[in-house]
């Protein structure tokens, strides 16, 4: 159900590759709340994935930049207004990729030419876009900026590997620009903690489908789908939330703020029950 929500608005949508990604849920979303933007990814992720489809279906433009590269950003938000007819009112940045998580390469024996990669693609990138921005002039005020993260940055989960630090850098470059855009322009900066979503690259995590599966017995409500998050990022870019920033923001059933739930406790009993000799 539409509530025309985020009607007359204009964005920027970052990380679409596929249908199992969370931008490409985000993007659906807003379409259908009443926005216009602008897709984009990495030119090697479009030829990957399929977000021509998705452009088609919310008559959207798609425009390639790579989000560590200051020129290719220049140049998206220079196009995006030219596209949209001015300023835009919200921005979704979900970009995350580790190198060394993709060769399984452990934390404690880290290739650091990867490890800058994976700061530079996931981190970095938000410092990127949210400068090239402001000196472009090119949010309007009372605009907002959601980029996504996730709890591994505030605790130790393994085979996050240094993703856990890149999440850790995005929330602390998010509330630094928070405090700047918003003393400006009452513009608002927030990340969302997400539960572990089965996405192209969160898929690719050691472990993820157990790690899924521990957070969906964990969590109070259960782990959080991508739909449902892209339902929360469309509160975020609305009118509706316009005093929050500078949050992490959970949207995990409630699992940060567990300790042990009961469905916990019997699968662990019942792993040393299947342990006993017989």
């Amino acid at each position: 159900m539409a509530y025309n929500l985020l009607k007359g608005k204009k964005g920027i949508i970052f990380g679409a590759l596929n249908d199992q990604s969370i931008a490409w849920k985000v993007a659906e979303r807003a379409y259908d709340e009443g926005a216009r933007f602008v897709l984009t990814n990495a030119p090697i992720a479009l030829r990957m994935g399929t977000i021509n489809q998705l452009a088609e279906k919310c008559e959207a433009k798609v425009i390639p930049a790579d989000a560590t590269s200051l020129k290719d950003i220049d140049n998206l938000f220079r196009e995006s207004m030219d596209i949209l007819g001015g300023k835009i009112d919200f921005i979704l940045h979900s970009i995350g990729m580790s190198p060394n998580v993709r060769k399984g390469i452990d934390y404690d024996n880290i290739n650091y030419e990867y490890y800058h990669k994976t700061l530079d693609i996931s981190a970095f990138s938000l410092h990127k876009i949210l400068s090239t921005a402001r000196k472009h002039d090119a949010l309007n005020e009372w605009g907002s900026v959601v980029a996504l993260t996730y709890v591994a940055a505030q605790r130790t989960f393994v085979g996050y590997n240094d993703m856990a630090d890149a999440k850790a850098i995005l929330e602390s470059i998010a509330r630094s620009f928070g405090y700047i855009y918003g003393r400006e322009k009452k513009i608002r900066i927030n990340t969302v903690s997400q539960s572990p979503t089965h996405t192209t690259a969160g898929s690719g995590i050691k472990g993820f489908e157990k790690l899924e599966d521990f957070a969906e017995r964990m969590s109070p409500l259960g782990n959080a789908s991508a739909d449902d998050c892209a339902d929360y990022c469309v509160t975020l870019f609305s009118d509706l939330t316009r005093k929050v920033t500078m949050q992490n923001l959970y949207h995990d059933g409630g699992f940060s703020s567990m300790g042990m739930s009961l469905r916990a406790i019997q699968q662990y009993e019942k792993s040393f029950e299947e342990c006993e000799p017989q």
